[in-house]
């Protein structure tokens, strides 16, 4: 999201999740090295007490939010309450569609990746495969990879 917010003139603030901030760090080295100039892209570390402060911060007027049900309807309520636009999405589940013209080994690779890569922490992990027309009969072996 940050590109967009950035290429259309925006500052942008991201607070990572205290649990796994390390690839947040990685871009604002990113940012840092391209020349976009300080501020523009920034981190701020935190937990509760740090997301209460973005909702309730009058400089702030828009929030994004990824996540699990508790922490969005928090951060959508106490957001809205101080007039901000919201975009809060909870619960979400991604699903990974698996075409019988695919790869079969790499899209049981892939699967096993997407599920339960950095132990399935992470707002993309798929819970949920759709296996279409022929492509079902590789569930047995997915099993046996995960």
């Amino acid at each position: 999201m940050f590109p967009y917010a950035i290429t259309l003139g925006n500052t942008f603030v991201i607070k990572p999740s205290e649990r796994v901030a390390g690839s947040t760090m990685h871009l604002a080295k990113l940012c840092h090295e391209i020349g976009i100039p300080k501020g523009v892209f920034s981190v701020i570390h935190g937990d509760f007490h740090t997301t209460k402060f973005l909702c309730e911060n009058p400089t702030i007027r828009a929030l994004s939010f990824v996540g699990g049900n508790k922490a969005g309807d928090f951060i959508y309520e106490t957001g809205s309450k101080n007039n901000k636009r919201m975009q809060v999405n909870m619960g979400a589940k991604n699903h990974g569609v698996i075409m019988p013209d695919a790869d079969e080994e790499d899209a049981l690779n892939a699967i096993c990746a997407a599920a339960f890569g950095a132990a399935g922490q992470r707002c993309m992990a798929l819970p949920v495969a759709v296996f279409v027309g022929t492509s079902k009969n590789w569930i047995p072996k997915l099993v046996e990879k995960a």
